[in-house]
């Protein structure tokens, strides 16, 4: 199901406040009467995220002229590609992020998964990639709770250009 997140709200959803430009803020999705709505909320008035929060993250209100831009397909099947040879757990986890995020965006599809792994070998997510005319296999690495911001992180810097960062 997709939905409709609006761009960061110039004012803080509990105290009213103005967000200037390169403020650091919080922002919320919270289930309300069946929608998703943004709460965006300023940090010295953050307590966490609200009741009812599905996610929640740290950004940069970015100035007037400046916008976040997503880095194009391409370069994320580069970047996947690249990854592919990697033994570290950080990368074996980026890898399979991002490999989520080309799903999510429907430059790959997922034709099979091999949920039983053998031996040594991680279960595989296998996809398609229509653009490229190939299949790629990745392995189901979620990252562990240690590691996690770090990979939240570079997924990030991989995914935009501009003010936002991991919360």
């Amino acid at each position: 199901m997709d939905y409709r997140i609006h761009r960061p709200d110039c004012r803080c959803g509990s105290t009213g406040k103005p967000l200037t430009p390169g403020e650091r803020f919080y922002s919320s999705l919270v289930r309300r009467e069946g929608k998703i709505e943004r709460l965006d909320i300023a940090t010295d008035a953050w307590a966490g995220p609200p009741i009812g929060s599905l996610a929640w993250w740290r950004s940069t209100m970015p100035a007037a002229e400046a916008t976040a831009t997503l880095a194009p397909a391409e370069v994320l099947l580069d970047v996947l590609e690249q990854l592919a040879d990697s033994a570290a757990d950080e990368e074996r986890s980026l890898r399979y992020l991002l490999a989520l995020v080309l799903v999510r965006r429907r430059v790959l599809r997922i034709i099979d998964e091999d949920l039983t792994p053998s031996g040594d070998s991680p279960a595989l997510l296998g996809l398609h990639c229509r653009r490229r005319s190939c299949d790629y296999r990745v392995a189901i690495a979620p990252p562990p709770a240690a590691t996690a911001a770090a990979v939240q992180q570079r997924l990030l810097d991989l995914l935009w250009s501009g003010e936002q960062e991991a919360a």
